[in-house]
Parts: structure tokens; sequence; C-alpha cells
């Protein structure tokens, strides 16, 4: 079992960066695929982006992130960033990531941290 710890989230105004950790503990974070989900208030759980494990690390993004959001990982910190760029205000939402699962079903990831809010102001 992982357990997982996001953090960087905060408050930025449109058109500023940010990058987001997940730190993972238990075990290697480099076996499993990672994935970036986010929540607006009264708003589904939206998938972001993933990243795969062992395999080399391919990754998917949502067209609504595509060319801003890039996703990387870190095996020697056992950690997964997200990098935001060219923030938007309808980016605000609390991040999660998890692992386990693959690609941009959220039913399919065991694993899941406590979220990080992201706010950009407009």
């Amino acid at each position: 079992q992982v357990q997982l710890v996001e953090s960087g989230g905060g408050l930025v105004q449109a058109g500023d960066s940010l990058r987001l950790s997940c730190a993972g503990s238990g075990r290697t974070l480099s076996m499993y695929a990672v994935g970036w989900f986010r929540q607006a208030p009264g708003k589904e759980r939206d998938f972001v982006t993933s990243i795969n494990g062992w395999s080399g690390g391919s990754t998917v993004y949502a067209d609504s992130v595509k060319g801003r959001f890039t996703i990387s990982r870190d095996s020697a910190k056992n950690t997964v960033y997200l990098q935001m760029n060219s923030l938007k205000a309808e980016d605000t939402a609390v991040y999660y990531c998890a692992a386990g699962g693959v690609g941009p079903n959220a039913k399919l990831y065991p694993y899941w941290g406590q979220g990080t809010q992201v706010t950009v102001s407009s």
C-alpha cells in the first residue's frame, strides 16, 4: 500500500504558475501509474493528467490542460509533480493525486491523497 501527500497549492493570479507535488511513502511510487484529478465546488471530480508506472512514463492529458500542464516524476524523491502554467480562473479546484489506476477513470485508482487547494483569481 502507498500513502500519498499533495502539496504546493495556493492562491495565484491568472497567468501565473504553480507546481504541485505528490509525495509517496510506504512503497515505491514508480511502481504505480499516478493520476492528478481536480474537483471544483459543486462539480464532479475530473481527470487532469496521468503518467504510467514502470513502463516508461507515457502521459495523458485532459484537453482543458493540454499545453499548459505537465506531469513528471522524480523516482529518487518518490514524488510526482504537476507543473501548471498559464493558470486560468477555471483551474480553481482541489487537486488530488491518485495511484494504482490507469488513465482517466478515477474509480480505478485505489490510493488517494488528501488534496491541495488551488485558487486562481482573475
